[in-house]
């Protein structure tokens, strides 16, 4: 075995690179590729909640598949966003902006969307089963042409 003999000023430019290496970024991006928030974090929903929590815009965000089951999303801007086969079971969007939000598919079962806007997003496919509509006046909001989309996804067929 033998030794290697580096200076100090070495020595801290080889440790700086492999903490840089150590501390990777998750980003959220738009479906286009651009970067609205950066996180340490280590996973989606980590990162989906640091960035609502500090008042992040996610509108137009690509959350494909993503795992937000549970998470606290109160609040949180996510007009026109990307959520097809999403997991937000159990996670707490009440107060936040879905409006023109893509969901089809996604399992919003057990969710709280009190006070949620919903206006123009794309019911198609989701579970909506055990979601919780209610809140201060009824404000849930959602487009007279998304009513049969609403329904089914609440497991309910109108004839």
């Amino acid at each position: 075995m033998k030794t290697l003999t580096i200076s100090d000023e070495t020595y801290a430019k080889i440790k700086d690179q492999i903490e840089e290496e150590k501390e990777t970024k998750l980003e959220i991006k738009t479906f286009g590729g651009s970067v609205l928030f950066s996180s340490t974090k280590t996973t989606i929903k980590e990162a989906v909640e640091e960035a609502v929590s500090g008042g992040a815009y996610l509108g137009g965000a690509n959350l494909e598949d993503a795992d937000l089951g549970g998470a606290d999303l109160g609040g949180a801007d996510l007009g026109g966003a990307y959520l097809e086969d999403a997991n937000l079971g159990g996670a707490d969007l009440g107060g936040a902006d879905l409006g023109g939000a893509y969901l089809g598919g996604a399992n919003l079962g057990g969710a709280n969307l009190g006070g949620a806007d919903l206006g123009g997003a794309d019911l198609g496919g989701a579970d909506l089963g055990g979601a919780k509509f209610y809140g201060k006046g009824g404000t849930t909001k959602i487009k007279k042409n998304q009513v049969n989309d609403f329904l089914k996804a609440l497991g309910i067929i109108v004839e």
